[in-house]
């Protein structure tokens, strides 16, 4: 149940992504890590849309981790590249060749494998402020490095750059989203004496903010596939660290784990290399933005040029009306 979940939650967020890069792409560059940013999506109905998906996906994924462990739930946001795939083939016309295909199918294929084998398990518990503070200072400086790099380099490099800053972010608050579920269980009187509640909204929130970002500096492909690769990554490193989870790798398991992570990201890499994220295969004259593209038609045949009637240029022959002197 809390896999199935978890899928439908993804499927959700590839649709938000999806439209929320639709709506912040024309954003004057001036608007990068500014509120101005916020308030041009706010005026565009594709936004909201984009918007309320994304509140549905949370919900989902919520409920996920309610029944499901973090290192187990949070892995299978790989699959949002396999419906972000789906969407941009049909119904935004780009065109989907093996590299996409491939890339898609060997990073969703790596973590269902990964998953298989490593069985996460272990007993929920919240953990202590001291775990958060050590677990929040590695991710807030690698936050801040990377939203310094977006700021250089081409616009798929700035879009992975803040793409990463959100991605780790929204880790995060799928980790504090796990506790507040589980202090949920105990009654409702207690649940906002603890910080966590707070933590998901700062740490979502901001997150939601960089994916804009993310979204305004350059492809879809570029961005959602450093999401959907860094999230389920760390998500599983906090899990361990964190809540204590443990991941079988005991005789053959571990060689398989690695051969799954490396093909995991393997796929992750050859589609973040694919043509979609330069804008290679668009047709539409947008360059890399978000457009559905030209219907595809079939070459016109080529027509043969008339044969001449004349051709000693005798003037014998011509048709009525002719210019020729």
């Amino acid at each position: 149940m809390a896999v199935l979940l978890a899928v439908v939650a993804s499927f959700a967020n590839a649709l938000s992504a999806i439209l929320q890069r639709t709506a912040v792409q024309h954003a004057p560059d001036r608007a990068r890590l500014r509120l101005s940013l916020v308030t041009f999506a706010l005026r565009r109905w594709v936004w909201l849309v984009g918007l309320a998906l994304l509140a549905l996906g949370f919900v989902l994924q919520a409920v996920a981790l309610r029944f499901g462990r973090l290192s187990e739930v949070q892995p299978v946001v790989t699959t949002e590249l396999l419906f972000v795939v789906v969407v941009l083939g049909t119904w935004y016309r780009y065109r989907v060749g093996r590299r996409e295909w491939v890339g898609a199918l060997a990073a969703a294929g790596g973590l269902a494998t990964f998953l298989a084998v490593a069985s996460p398990s272990g007993d929920t518990r919240v953990p202590a402020f001291g775990e958060w503070a050590w677990a929040l200072g590695a991710v807030g400086g690698t936050v801040v490095v990377a939203v310094l790099l977006a700021f250089v380099g081409p616009r798929w490099f700035r879009a992975g750059m803040f793409g990463l800053a959100a991605a780790l972010l929204f880790a995060v608050s799928a980790a504090l989203t796990k506790v507040f579920a589980t202090l949920v269980t105990t009654g409702w009187g207690h649940v906002f004496d603890h910080w966590e509640p707070y933590g998901v909204v700062v740490s979502g929130v901001t997150g939601l903010f960089l994916a804009q970002n993310a979204f305004h500096a350059g492809p879809i492909t570029a961005s959602q596939s450093t999401l959907t690769i860094v999230d389920p990554l760390a998500s599983v490193a906090l899990g361990v660290w964190l809540f204590g989870e443990h991941l079988a790798t005991l005789g053959w398991r571990a060689p398989v784990e690695v051969v799954a992570l490396v093909v995991l990201s393997a796929g992750v890499v050859a589609l973040s290399r694919s043509p979609l994220v330069a804008g290679a295969m668009d047709e539409s004259g947008g360059h890399d933005l978000l457009v559905r593209q030209p219907t595809r038609r079939h070459a016109p045949v080529r027509e043969e040029p008339p044969e001449d009637p004349d051709p000693a240029g005798t003037g014998v022959g011509r048709g009525v009306g002719s210019t020729d002197g």
